[in-house]
């Protein structure tokens, strides 16, 4: 599983203060939520690498009524309810959205959510339909990501395809799809990712393409980034799966 690196980056700098009050407000909410609409609500922390988990009633139907807490970004307890290949399709949901709010205009970032359908196994084990909520909190500066809020619950609504991303301001919702996968990365990143992908090393790949080492370590920087995984290896696999190389 990927870690959010590029987010990581941005964070280190914030106000601890801010920070927290902002935090605490965000727990209240989250808490409040996963008792009103029945739902598990998970608050991740994204410069400290934790999350607060809120089980609500929904909690107990899944199995993980005592699931509170998690030294990580991913609520690994509800991952672990889902088939590896639903698990994939989540993170590249996620991945998706991330780039889809990159070429948002930086005001209205905060105005989008991102909704998935799910497979998860109750308590009981049977499996059952699920229905993924994700809100980024951003600092004000519309840039800077604070926090995460996820929200699982029984599917109430249906929407076009296995995830979208909606404007809650106007209703508005777009599908996201493979189509818009290809230009996550640059050419140029994408030469040096099948590269690594093939088992060059930095030297070999700047020689290849008549660039510097220096160059070749930054396309490696931005394509982690991007992809937001924390090694080579985890975006090789990920660019395949999305055939992005």
């Amino acid at each position: 599983m990927g870690n959010l690196t590029k987010l990581d980056q941005l964070l280190k700098n914030q106000s601890i203060k801010a920070d927290s009050i902002e935090t605490a407000q965000l727990l209240d909410y989250a808490e409040y939520i996963s008792r009103i609409e029945n739902v598990i609500a998970v608050v991740s922390d994204l410069k400290r690498g934790t999350s607060r988990i809120f089980p609500g009633k929904f909690g107990l139907t899944l199995g993980v009524g005592n699931y509170s807490k998690e030294d990580f970004i991913w609520e690994k307890a509800i991952l672990d309810l889902m088939t590896e290949d639903e698990r994939e399709e989540k993170y590249i949901a996620e991945l998706r959205f991330f780039n889809f709010l990159r070429h948002v205009p930086r005001h209205v970032r905060s105005d989008y959510y991102l909704a998935s359908k799910l497979q998860m196994n109750t308590a009981a084990g049977h499996a059952i339909d699920v229905t993924h909520r994700m809100y980024y909190i951003y600092a004000n500066d519309s840039e800077t990501i604070t926090h995460a809020l996820c929200l699982y619950g029984r599917s109430a609504f249906d929407f076009t395809g296995k995830s979208v991303a909606v404007n809650s301001l106007t209703g508005v919702s777009e599908e996201l799809t493979s189509l818009a996968d290809a230009s996550i990365l640059s050419r140029r990143e994408k030469q040096v990712l099948a590269l690594i992908d093939s088992g060059k090393r930095s030297y070999e790949i700047a020689e290849m393409l008549s660039i510097s080492k220096n160059t070749v370590s930054h396309h490696r920087q931005e394509i982690l980034a991007k992809l937001q995984v924390k090694n080579s290896i985890e975006a090789c696999r990920i660019a395949k799966t999305m055939k992005i190389i």
